[in-house]
């Protein structure tokens, strides 16, 4: 397991909370929320960034097969345009909270802010996806989830390369972004091409 603990309080039902996407220029904010089995801790768990996508996808069968639950939150890009990014976040993480068949007792949230969950505490840790077992179990969750999605849209606009670049604003995005323009799926929010106001006014239906 490394150097990353176990748990945050013995004893105590919690929940990690972690999301993947937030820098990203299209696709949805995507978090997971994991509850640690005790009696089956998982080796190798890490944040998500740290691994490589074959022990991502490797560990994400473990987890899914060996906590005692866990669940998916989505907020797509329409509804990042509205609320913004930050707000999508913790709606994501409170929608896979709502998705755990479990009620956990506490929420261990990576980051340094969150929307207080209903009845249930929480403590918000930044770097907490390489400091705490469960947070790094739901940055995998969140991470190879959203990284499925992307590689559907990109047979769907593959001029975007979203296959490799997964939605983040990579060089070989933004020149496809200036060549193409934008897809449904492009987050209108945020600054697409640097110094310059795009597609305002667009009606994609």
């Amino acid at each position: 397991m490394g150097n990353l603990i176990a748990f945050f309080k013995e004893n105590q039902l919690e929940a990690g909370c972690d999301e993947a996407g937030r820098g990203c220029l299209a696709g949805p904010v995507v978090a997971a929320s994991v509850i640690l089995n005790p009696n089956c801790l998982i080796e190798g768990l890490n944040d998500s960034k740290k691994l490589s996508e074959k022990n991502r996808n490797q560990l994400k069968i473990e987890i899914e097969s060996n906590v005692l639950a866990h669940a998916i939150g989505i907020v797509d890009e329409k509804g990042i345009d509205q609320i913004n990014i930050l707000n999508a976040s913790f709606k994501a993480m409170h929608l896979a909270v709502d998705g755990l068949k479990i009620k956990p007792e506490f929420l261990l949230i990576d980051g340094n802010r969150f929307h207080k969950y209903p009845e249930i505490g929480h403590i918000c840790i930044v770097k907490g996806d390489s400091k705490y077992q469960a947070i790094a179990a739901a940055s995998i969750l969140a991470k190879t989830h959203r990284d499925h999605i992307m590689e559907q849209l990109h047979e769907e606009y593959p001029m975007y390369n979203w296959n490799n670049n997964k939605g983040y604003p990579t060089k070989d995005h933004r020149e496809a972004i200036e060549k193409y323009g934008v897809t449904p799926y492009h987050r209108l929010s945020f600054r697409l091409l640097p110094e310059k106001t795009l597609f305002e006014g667009i009606d994609f239906e």
